[in-house]
């Protein structure tokens, strides 16, 4: 039965002449180079939201050992983030066609007898079910989130996470026994002697060539309808296949991307009217609360910044005007180098209604507590009556409709 042509066991079932070990190598050295900078900058935007500063930024409470490597993220360059996020993102969408040529191209492995011939042969096999499993369970994941489509079960942080992990052990592994191989297949143009080679070919309409051609313009247009959601500009347009792509929302100078409104975050009139709303700032020396039009005859400072957000996508600077966080921390007894804060936010539902930034990012002089944007009083939007805005932060961390500031270790 093996070797019935009609059969996917039999090496006769898979006619086309494209597969073979040169092309299969090509995709696979592809794959190489590009997964592991996404692993690397997926680490580095785990990062960037502070896991370990306090749980309630922390989306994955049971990671133990995974978390070795994480590191105070810094506040410095200011577009530290939209470059790291935004290359994982733009990175991941074009490579999609890459992968589905590689699995293409070894599909007639998965269907080759006997299923295990040994105990080697059959860990190996595990492994390319973690590999193949693993990175399609990655790139879904990770197109869906960027899409906005969350129909998968659970958060999507802990489900990415920990899938990158397997994922990556499993190219690791498939990495170091295939390596070689594909490096000596791309130098020497090898093509035959390989299961994946048809013992009868049909006749072909397009050389091996062309098809690393066709993959590698659906890789250029992916890429040219993605990349301009993190460039931001006049190159927003060209994100085609982005929901924050295309223009800019609106005009006006809060007339720039946002991720939640108002109405969506539960926000209303009442809770922001001058009358109702108080900032609560508590520390070292107790609590004060301050209106907005207090917090308006503070001394105030001006910060050219971006947003950039998980999903890819970024703004252009934007000319923000508000308190530093560090003269806020000042009011309630660090007058020397600022502690952690807690921010919370007037937001009824929804991830990160809290989160937490680090001392370093407090102490930043371009850190505050905005009251206006180029030039023109916060939106509801984005964020009326003040918001963080904070250098190099996930725009999650630059909380908006603020309520309360804890100042302290957390």
């Amino acid at each position: 039965m093996r070797d019935h042509p009609r059969l996917p066991t039999s090496p006769g079932f898979w006619r086309s002449p494209l597969r073979g070990t040169w092309f299969t190598a090509v995709l696979g050295l592809v794959l190489l180079v590009g997964v592991t900078v996404l692993f690397v900058t997926g680490l580095v935007s785990y990062a960037a939201y502070n896991p370990g500063l306090s749980r309630v930024n922390d989306m994955t409470p049971d990671k133990g050992a995974l978390g070795f490597y994480l590191f105070a993220w810094p506040a410095s360059p200011v577009w530290l983030y939209r470059f790291t996020q935004g290359l994982h993102v733009t990175l991941g969408i074009t490579l999609i066609p890459v992968l589905l040529a590689k699995l293409w191209s070894v599909v007639p492995k998965l269907f080759e007898l006997p299923p295990v011939r040994s105990v080697t042969h059959g860990l190996e096999r595990i492994s390319l079910l973690l590999l193949v499993g693993g990175g399609l369970f990655e790139f879904t994941t990770g197109v869906l989130n960027v899409q906005l489509d969350y129909v998968f079960p659970g958060s999507f942080y802990p489900l990415h996470f920990y899938g990158a992990w397997v994922f990556f052990a499993a190219f690791v592994a498939h990495a170091v026994l295939k390596t070689p191989t594909a490096v000596r297949a791309v130098r020497h143009r090898l093509r035959e002697g390989s299961y994946l080679e048809s013992p009868s070919p049909d006749a072909p309409t397009v050389s091996r060539r062309g098809a690393l051609g066709l993959v590698g313009g659906g890789s250029l247009l992916l890429f040219l309808t993605t990349v301009g959601q993190t460039l931001g500009g006049p190159f927003r347009r060209t994100a085609l296949l982005a929901p924050h792509g295309t223009a800019d929302p609106g005009g006006g100078p809060n007339g720039f991307q946002i991720n939640k409104t108002a109405a969506y975050a539960g926000i209303t009139e009442a809770d922001t009217h001058e009358d109702n709303w108080r900032l609560v700032v508590t520390g070292r020396t107790g609590t004060v609360r301050l209106s907005r039009t207090q917090l308006l005859q503070l001394p105030l400072h001006s910060s050219s910044l971006p947003i950039a957000c998980v999903e890819g996508w970024s703004t252009a600077d934007q000319w923000w005007r508000g308190v530093r966080l560090r003269d806020l921390a000042a009011l309630v007894g660090y007058d020397g180098d600022p502690p952690d804060v807690l921010v919370e936010s007037l937001q009824r539902h929804g991830a990160f209604r809290r989160a937490a930034l680090r001392a370093n990012q407090v102490a930043d002089g371009r850190s505050l507590l905005a009251l206006s944007v180029n030039g023109e009083e916060l939106s509801p939007d984005h964020g009326h009556p003040a918001r963080i805005i904070v250098p190099a932060a996930p725009g999650v961390l630059n909380t908006k409709w603020v309520a309360r500031l804890t100042f302290g270790d957390l």
